[in-house]
């Protein structure tokens, strides 16, 4: 037979797209368009339909960009329509290309009723099956001319991404407003031959099958008359009846389709547009669940489930309904979909607190899955956080994106640093809006790694970002391919379904043990400063708060703010979205995002006050109070305690002297550290007095600052690509060096010019401290720059820890493999730490995240160079042009001789500096532990404003340890509680004896406590 192939696949993409598609609606009339442009920000559903209207036509311009215009179609069904389906077409102006990141509307009925979304692959709206003769249309548009970032030519800088610098122009044209005619047999024969047509593509030439396929989409295209499609559109679908009943072999890969829409909470849009852009996709979702009833439609993030109860109330009260009979089905268990390699410990575990138990309050479900498709990668401490979440299954997307290494699991156990175990899965659909095209099914079945051992996966199908979500059309391919020959079969279920199947079949899935690292998107570790410190900042006075009005309530009677930390809480938690915190959303989200910290932080101040002022009593004595909210003991002040101290104890210690160096510069000495400062202001040596070592290399120096052009080939916020190493300038000029010496400390401060920046610095060696604390402000004007401060340090390290949650992880400091050297930048909270057996060196840092490690080997002496460096600015023009620009404020230190429990200690001490208010009273500690080892993360009343406290504490160097709980109170009772505060199904429940629990723990190991008061 002669090969007509290549004939009969280009019939039919000409066929269908010039015949077959128009002939959907074959009969059409305009309707009557008026409009009124909203001042300002969006109003409220009632003033927009009360508001009054001007005429407008298809064709007009409209929507200044972010700006709102209300949009009123009217018209009349023909008499000769009776009896036919009838939809309204109300085409914006989309491009059918780019669902998600343009204009998009809702639609209501006068009465406010929503109706569903308007968007580029959804621009329909049913008003009559079957339709009545002369019956009035009259429906309104909440349009949102929200302008598109991220055009046809990515990454270009824009001044769109601000409602402040945007401008005026209109960004959209109208382009349809019309009553037609829907042909459901000509929709229908579109989905057959699409269906028939992807999937033939995806088949062996050589396939038998295939040919099948090629003769029957053969036969319905001749009976197809191209001049009376909708006449012979019937005829033609009989054609491929039998190619569409053949079953699927039995070995075929199962697809579990989950109906989604990723909607990123902030990111090419500001925080106010998500919650429209929620209520538009679950409008129509919840119309499509009561047309379809195979479908299934989960959403993630209570946060957009909390917007929509506030903002759109009738909107909610549908998906409520929806959720009651098992269609919707909320998912993920998080606040957010949050990034999970910078947020700390207590954020971390309280992001599946907040979403948890708002699932619970509100539908009365719990998830056993986390749902995080989108996420930078994720940090090793997070499996045992889902786990004391009472969830067992993770998904994810985003590793498939990464650029050195494929993944090589699908599906998986992962482990994290306590040694839990997660059962993972990410789709090997590889897209989390999948439309359901043959080439994505057949795609999932190939690429999947797990053949032999297991057979099925997960497709999150629909739309995201304000694309809409599902699509009839995406429902109606899913149900040709439920058992269809030569593909993969796809059935609509729930997370829960596919992971119950998933787990049951694979009961020894491959372990991953540690991160899972994103080889891509390692510059949203730095990007975005402000946002970063921010974050870190609110998690450390959210710390302070629960503490101390904790002790508050407990021993001055003082009421606890359960309101305003719950509120806080969830401020704090959705700015760690991933396109938040990351620091990768336009100028809007970040400009906002610093008001927002600074207005917790002024929050938290005050709270922290008012309970300090309710334990220090009467300030009248002149004397002070130090109150130490570290997990340690500091300056002769227990952990989670206070104490009077005297204005001698201000410089506790032997003074640190200042002296000047041999051939230029300063020595700082305080008889633990000797550090010498050249006359160019770097530091030549820290020398460690006790153990009669050098920390800094041999000809090296440290604290140096170091500038790299950064211009990555995509993604400019979110990525560093390994070439910015390539070309590196030293910051070595010196404009100022100048001694100081203040409280007994002393400091030097330096300033240095460089292009157009500044940057300021003031080194201080404290009495009595084994640490050189180095405060630095960049007054920074640069564009696509990359500052960093490099630590030189004679240290011969093959592995280096960087602490995370609930603990740290270890990373390679060589580049053997492949997976090692795509970790040029990574992340770390309060600490890195490296050492040979028995001496090491903390670099400890208040708000930075992202670092490298490198090492060499010296000609000189055959020395090993280990380099630690922080990740301080950088300048990306992409989404925001003016990312960084102007002044940050940092501090690290660098602390010689230290083991990782000095890591542990000095990290909380650089971001929990010591508090002090007038008074006469000493606090003695609410809780306390008898073992270093053990980190109280959290001190808090129950959530649940029963008075009883709960303490939440974990193992922090790696080993195991015994530890004593003290209790600073008289308690009756003690359990041992998942995060949400509910007592562990069987676990033994440590004895309370004399106030004291008595718990021993394995490395890293997190443990939540409920202590009734007696």
């Amino acid at each position: 037979m002669h090969d007509d192939r290549h004939l009969v696949e280009a019939r039919l993409k000409r066929v269908l797209d010039e015949r077959i598609r128009p002939a959907v609606y074959p009969h059409a009339v305009p309707l009557d368009v008026a409009v009124w442009n909203a001042p300002g920000e969006p109003v409220p559903v009632a003033e927009g339909l009360a508001a009054p209207t001007v005429p407008a036509a298809v064709g007009d311009r409209w929507g200044a960009p972010w700006s709102t215009c209300w949009f009123r179609v009217s018209g009349t069904v023909p008499a000769e329509w009776a009896g036919c389906t009838v939809e309204a077409l109300l085409d914006l102006g989309f491009d059918e290309n780019m669902p998600g990141f343009q204009c998009e509307g809702l639609v209501y009925r006068p009465d406010g009723t929503p109706v569903k979304g308007l968007n580029p692959r959804n621009q329909w709206v049913r008003v009559g099956a079957p339709a009545a003769g002369g019956e009035e249309v009259l429906l309104h548009i909440e349009a949102a001319s929200n302008p598109v970032i991220l055009d046809f030519h990515p990454f270009l800088p824009t001044p769109l991404g601000d409602r402040e610098t945007a401008g005026s122009e209109p960004q959209y044209t109208l382009a349809r407003m019309d009553l037609a005619v829907f042909d459901e047999n000509v929709w229908h024969l579109v989905q057959d031959l699409e269906v028939l047509g992807e999937l033939m593509q995806e088949l062996p030439v050589e396939s038998a099958r295939r040919w099948d396929v090629l003769r029957a989409i053969g036969k319905a295209l001749d009976t197809v008359d191209l001049q009376d499609v909708n006449g012979t559109a019937a005829a033609a679908r009989e054609q491929l009846g039998a190619v569409l009943a053949a079953p699927a072999e039995a070995s075929a890969h199962r697809v579990s389709a989950v109906g989604h829409a990723h909607i990123d909470s902030a990111w090419l849009w500001p925080l106010r547009e998500t919650v429209r852009k929620v209520a538009r996709t679950t409008s129509n979702m919840t119309a499509l669940l009561e047309d379809e009833p195979d479908f299934v439609f989960a959403m993630s993030q209570a946060q957009q489930f909390a917007w929509i109860k506030e903002h759109r109330p009738e909107v909610y009260a549908r998906v409520k309904e929806a959720v009651a009979a098992g269609r919707f089905v909320p998912s993920g268990g998080m606040w957010v979909e949050s990034d999970t390699n910078m947020p700390g410990s207590e954020a971390m575990a309280r992001q599946f607190v907040h979403g948890k138990r708002f699932f619970l309050d509100e539908f009365g479900i719990e998830n056993d899955e986390a749902w995080l498709p989108d996420t930078f990668g994720f940090a090793a401490g997070l499996p045992q956080i889902i786990k004391a979440a009472g969830s067992k299954w993770l998904l994810t997307q985003k590793i498939s994106w990464s650029q050195t290494n494929k993944f090589p699991h699908h599906t998986f156990q992962w482990e994290g640093i306590d040694g839990t175990r997660i059962f993972t899965h990410f789709p090997p659909v590889d897209t989390y809006n999948c439309s359901m095209k043959g080439s994505e099914i057949a795609h999932a079945a190939n690429n999947f790694k797990d053949k032999g051992a297991a057979r099925h996966s997960l497709a999150p199908t629909g739309w995201g970002d304000g694309g809409g979500g599902t699509t009839r059309e995406m429902i109606a391919k899913a149900a040709r391919m439920r058992d269809l020959e030569g593909s993969a079969t796809v059935t609509w279920e729930t997370p829960a379904d596919f992971f119950t199947k998933a787990e049951a079949e694979y009961p020894n899935a491959p372990v991953w043990v540690g991160e899972l690292y994103l080889e891509l998107h390692r510059a949203t570790l730095t990007s975005q400063a402000k946002t970063k410190q921010g974050n870190r900042r609110s998690e450390h006075l959210l710390r302070e708060a629960e503490l101390w009005a904790s002790t508050a309530a407990v021993r001055a009677a003082a009421p606890y703010p359960y309101e305003q930390l719950d509120r806080v809480w969830k401020t704090v938690l959705l700015h760690q979205f991933h396109d938040i915190l990351p620091g990768s959303s336009i100028a809007w989200v970040h400009r906002e995002a610093e008001k927002t910290y600074a207005a917790v932080a002024d929050e938290l101040n005050r709270l922290i006050g008012d309970a300090q002022r309710a334990l220090a009593g009467d300030g009248g004595s002149g004397t002070t109070v130090a109150f130490n909210a570290a997990p340690h003991a500091r300056g002769g002040v227990p952990a989670g305690a206070a104490a009077i101290v005297s204005g001698e104890d201000a410089a506790a210690g032997d003074a640190s002297r200042l002296g000047t160096r041999e051939g230029g510069g300063y020595v700082l000495d305080n008889g633990l550290l000797r550090v010498e400062i050249d006359g160019s202001g770097l530091v030549v040596s820290v020398y460690d007095t006790g153990a009669e070592r050098e920390s800094v290399a041999p000809g090296l120096a440290a604290n140096l600052l170091q500038i790299h052009p950064d211009f990555p080939n995509m993604w400019d916020a979110w990525d560093v690509d390994e070439f910015y190493r390539n070309t590196v300038t030293d910051l070595t000029g010196i404009d100022e060096l100048t001694p100081l010496e203040h409280d007994g400390a002393a400091a030097v401060r330096l300033v240095r010019s460089f292009g157009d920046s500044q940057v300021t610095q003031v080194l201080t060696l404290a009495p009595g401290a084994k640490r050189l604390d180095i405060d630095t402000e960049v007054d920074w004007h640069e564009t696509e720059k990359f500052l960093k401060v490099a630590f030189p340090l004679d240290v011969h390290a093959e592995r280096y820890a960087s602490e995370t949650q609930f603990g740290h992880f270890y990373r390679a400091t060589h580049t053997n493999t492949s997976w090692e050297a795509a970790k040029f930048e990574a992340c770390n909270h309060r600490f890195v730490h490296l050492e040979e057996p028995g001496w090491g060196v903390a670099l400890l840092n208040d708000s930075t995240y992202g670092h490298d490690v490198t090492r060499t080997v010296r000609g000189t002496d055959a020395g090993t160079t280990t380099t630690v460096r922080v990740s301080l600015l950088r300048a990306p023009r992409f989404p925001d042009p003016e990312t960084d620009q102007g002044v940050h404020r940092f501090r690290h230190a660098l602390a010689p001789g230290a083991g990782i429990g000095d890591a542990v200690r000095e990290g909380f001490r650089v971001n929990l500096p010591e508090r002090r208010v007038a008074g006469d009273r000493e606090v003695a500690p609410l809780v306390s532990v008898d073992n270093d080892a053990v980190v109280i993360s959290a001190v808090k009343l129950a959530d649940d404003a029963s008075g009883d406290v709960v303490v939440r504490l974990y193992e922090s160097t790696g080993g195991r340890a015994r530890v004593r709980l003290g209790l600073g109170f008289d308690a009756s009772g003690v359990a041992l509680t998942d995060l949400l505060e509910r007592p562990l199904e069987g676990a033994s429940v440590p004895a309370l004896q004399e106030n004291r629990v008595q718990l021993s723990l394995r490395p890293f190991e997190l443990v939540t406590l409920r202590l009734t008061r007696g």
